[in-house]
């Protein structure tokens, strides 16, 4: 807690793992210990990027997710990437950097991502986990890096559609709920940024 090593959950319990530096690899997010990789490249998730020592490269980033056993499969890893220009005003971007299903789902030009799909069967409060995947892993390189920019980057999970509270207490309670009420919901979690200084 007091290195901010850390994430939080909207409730399931899913597993996450944030590391940022300069030298991961592709297969890095392969390798069944990524922890290792991890604290052997780079900082894990509420640390500051090391100092540039090759001053042509961008950061890059391993992150790795699996489900909560009694939860919905993963649907996406997004980075989420904050700076401060130079006039000092703040920006926000978020990068879809692995997904569930990527046999049949491919980001589009502007590099947003198809729905994962829904399986939620409201009536009955179940879902199927026949579409995403239990763990994604991957690593990601920031594209549009700038070296004079203040910036930070945080993980965040999706899983796939699951019936909300709201249907597990209309179906065991035997009533209805108007049809505000929101039935389904993507749980997910968020890491601890990692901060860059130039």
């Amino acid at each position: 807690m007091y290195r901010k090593e850390v994430y939080a959950t909207s409730g399931v319990r899913m597993t996450v793992r944030f590391f940022g530096g300069w030298d991961y690899q592709a297969q890095d997010a392969n390798y069944r210990y990524i922890a290792d990789a991890g604290y052997a490249k780079g900082v894990p998730m509420g640390g500051d990027l090391p100092v540039r020592t090759d001053t042509n490269k961008a950061p890059s980033f391993l992150v790795a997710a699996m489900k909560d056993p009694l939860s919905g499969n993963l649907d996406r890893i997004q980075i989420i990437k904050g700076w401060l220009d130079a006039a000092g005003e703040t920006h926000e971007k978020i990068y879809n950097v692995a997904w569930g299903d990527a046999d049949r789902r491919r980001l589009d030009a502007a590099g947003k991502l198809p729905h994962v799909g829904d399986t939620v069967d409201v009536a009955e409060a179940t879902w199927a986990n026949t579409i995403g995947d239990p763990e994604l892993a991957t690593v990601w390189t920031d594209p549009d890096f700038d070296p004079s920019l203040k910036a930070f980057y945080y993980a965040r999970v999706l899983e796939i559609p699951t019936p909300r509270w709201t249907a597990y207490d209309q179906k065991r309670f035997g009533v209805t709920m108007s049809d505000d009420v929101p039935m389904k919901g993507q749980e997910r979690a968020w890491t601890s940024p990692i901060w860059f200084t130039p």
